[in-house]
C-alpha cells in the first residue's frame, strides 16, 4: 500500500502558553514543540498497515522550517520519506488553507490511503482531514478506531457518541482521520534515528496561499481565581443558603 500520513507540529503540552503582543497566537520564541498526539497514532497505524500489507509510508507536514523536526521524528520511527510544505504563514492559517496546500503536495502521488489525526492539540478544529479528502476527491471516515484492509477497500470502525460504534466500508483510495488510542505508540530507536538522516525529505514552497476563512481575533489565558464562601448554621440552613446563592449569584438554578 502507498500510504500518506499528515502530521502537525504543535506546542508541547507541558509548556505554559505565553500570548504574543498581538494576542493572536503564542510566543513561538518561548515555546517548545512536538508532534501532534493524534497524528502520532495515525503514523503508528500507517506503519502497522505497511508491516502487514507491504508498501511505503510517506509523512507530510505543512509549516515553517521548524516543522522539519516532526518529519525527522516520523522518519526515525519508521516512515520511508517525507514531504515538507514550508511557509512561515502556515501556523496562523485555518484548516481550509492547510488542507489546500497539503492536497497540492500529495495529489500527484496517488496514494492508496491517506491518514490524519482526528484533530490538532493546538486548534482542535478537526476539519483539516475532512477538507483534505474533499480537495483530493476521496471518500473519508472520521474518528476511526480500527482499520481492516480488504482487496480493494478498507473496513473501519468509527467511534460514535454514547459508547456506540459504526463499521463502514470505503473503496480505495480513501482518507481516514484516526482517534487517539487506536494503538500502542512506538518510539524511535537509535538505529532509526541514524537511518532517518539519510531518508529523503521533499520540500514544497507554495507560490501563494489561499485566503484564510477564519482568523483569531484575540486569545487569553484562563485566569485562576479562588473565592471561597463558608456557609454556617445547621445542615438545613446551609442547604437553603446554598440553593439561594445558586439561584441569585451563580444563576444555575431557577
Amino acid at each position: 500500500m502507498h500510504i500518506a500520513v499528515c502530521i502537525k507540529q504543535v506546542p508541547t503540552r507541558e509548556w505554559q502558553p505565553r500570548i504574543n503582543e498581538a494576542r493572536t497566537g503564542v510566543r513561538e520564541q518561548d515555546a517548545s514543540f512536538e508532534m501532534n498526539e493524534p497524528d502520532a497514532y495515525a503514523l503508528e497505524e500507517a506503519l502497522r498497515l505497511r508491516e502487514r500489507h507491504g508498501g511505503d509510508v510517506v509523512v507530510c507536514t505543512a509549516g515553517p522550517a521548524r516543522a522539519a523536526q516532526v518529519l525527522r521524528e516520523a522518519l526515525a520511527r519508521g516512515a520511508d520519506r517525507g514531504v515538507h510544505v514550508e511557509d512561515d504563514r502556515l501556523p496562523a492559517a485555518d484548516s481550509s488553507v492547510v488542507a489546500e496546500v497539503l492536497a497540492d503536495a500529495l495529489r500527484d502521488e496517488r496514494f492508496d490511503l491517506v491518514l490524519t489525526g482526528l484533530q490538532s492539540d493546538d486548534q482542535g478544529a478537526g476539519q483539516t482531514g475532512v477538507i483534505l479528502a474533499e480537495r483530493l476527491g476521496l471518500p473519508h471516515a472520521t474518528i476511526v478506531m480500527e482499520v481492516e484492509v480488504l482487496e480493494s477497500s478498507i473496513r473501519v470502525k468509527r467511534e460514535l457518541e454514547g459508547g456506540w460504534f459504526q463499521w463502514v466500508t470505503l473503496p480505495l483510495p480513501a482518507l481516514i482521520t484516526v482517534q487517539s488510542g487506536i494503538n500502542q505508540l512506538r518510539y524511535a530507536t537509535l538505529k532509526g534515528i541514524m537511518a532517518s538522516k539519510k531518508k529523503e525529505v521533499r520540500k514544497v514552497v507554495p507560490a501563494s496561499l489561499p485566503s484564510t476563512r477564519l482568523s483569531v481575533v484575540s486569545l487569553d489565558v484562563p485566569r485562576k481565581t479562588k473565592q471561597t464562601q463558608m456557609l454556617g448554621g445547621s445542615p438545613a440552613e446551609a442547604a437553603r443558603a446554598l440553593v439561594q446563592k445558586l439561584k441569585d449569584e451563580a444563576r444555575v438554578l431557577e
